[in-house]
């Protein structure tokens, strides 16, 4: 451990020590009676003998406190709870032989009060935000696993209570947990845009860029006509871009004749990249950064993110 005690409050402990106490002996035994052991006060015990002065006294101890596997911390932190409860000014040392000021004493004490306060605030924030950090940690955890559980629901053909459902309101929910998924993800998205002639499921914000997005639950292969409809739309839309999410999948000939016969702005989602994402290993952000970059730089719309090869 070895954490060395804030410099600035040592420093003023060690100022409040030196206005506090005249006599050599009684520095000593304020160091007893706050916890410091012979290993702690070697080199400063035999004081006479080596001729130190007062504040030597105080830094050999302060350092052999360092030395130590802990720090020395529980001895500085009594030292500090003593001085800045301290209320004892020896009338010899302060009034008759005036080798010590109280007015300078009291000040030195309250300096001292001052900087402990200081740091019970910070460690006061600093607790504050880790219990912040760790209550979202865990409500997003929570929230990770709701989301799972209605999404495997969904391959159940139930809903999020259990309550059997048909294959249009199976889609419909699929639509709700799209929505919950990119909402928990901090993604911006729309509602549903209707448009003379075509529906559009929505449109999220990814990377400066819009995506049209289509989500589908169907027993078969997404299949050419689908794909291609899509497509259709996500083209004659300004610099268009497409996400395309079919949970059981497309056929080979439906992706091969896409790439073949539309420019490369379509993204394809299927069930499996998202069993990844509630499972918690990866994110709907990297997914889809993943898959854009195979598309820009492999010409690869349909790929396994966890080897980038083709599904």
């Amino acid at each position: 451990m070895n954490t060395v005690y804030p410099k600035d409050i040592t420093d003023s402990m060690r100022t409040c020590i030196l206005s506090i106490f005249w006599p050599k002996k009684d520095i000593i035994s304020f160091f007893r009676h706050n916890g410091c052991t012979k290993r702690d006060l070697k080199g400063a015990i035999d004081y006479e003998v080596l001729g130190l002065s007062r504040s030597k006294i105080i830094d050999v101890v302060f350092n052999n406190l360092y030395m130590r596997e802990d720090g020395g911390i529980g001895q500085f932190r009594s030292m500090l709870q003593s001085l800045i409860d301290w209320n004892h000014f020896d009338p010899f040392y302060f009034m008759k032989i005036k080798k010590l000021d109280e007015k300078e004493a009291i000040r030195s004490i309250n300096h001292l009060k001052q900087l402990q306060e200081i740091r019970d605030a910070r460690l006061i924030q600093v607790k504050e935000e880790r219990v912040k950090k760790e209550n979202e940690i865990f409500q997003k955890k929570n929230s990770l696993l709701k989301i799972k559980s209605k999404y495997l629901n969904l391959y159940r053909g139930k809903d999020e209570i259990g309550k059997e459902i048909n294959t249009q309101q199976r889609g419909y929910l699929l639509e709700e947990f799209m929505k919950e998924l990119l909402i928990f993800e901090s993604l911006s998205i729309s509602d549903p845009i209707k448009l003379v002639g075509e529906q559009i499921d929505g449109t999220v914000k990814f990377d400066g860029e819009n995506y049209i997005v289509e989500a589908k639950w169907q027993d078969s292969l997404t299949a050419s006509d689908a794909l291609y409809k899509f497509a259709y739309k996500v083209e004659g839309k300004l610099y268009g871009r497409g996400l395309f999410i079919s949970i059981n999948g497309f056929s080979k000939d439906s992706v091969t004749a896409l790439v073949k016969g539309k420019a490369l702005n379509t993204i394809l989602i299927d069930g499996g990249d998202l069993i990844l994402v509630v499972e918690g290993m990866f994110t709907f952000t990297e997914i889809l950064d993943r898959k854009i970059k195979a598309a820009q730089t492999m010409g690869k719309i349909y790929v396994d993110v966890t080897t980038m090869k083709d599904k």
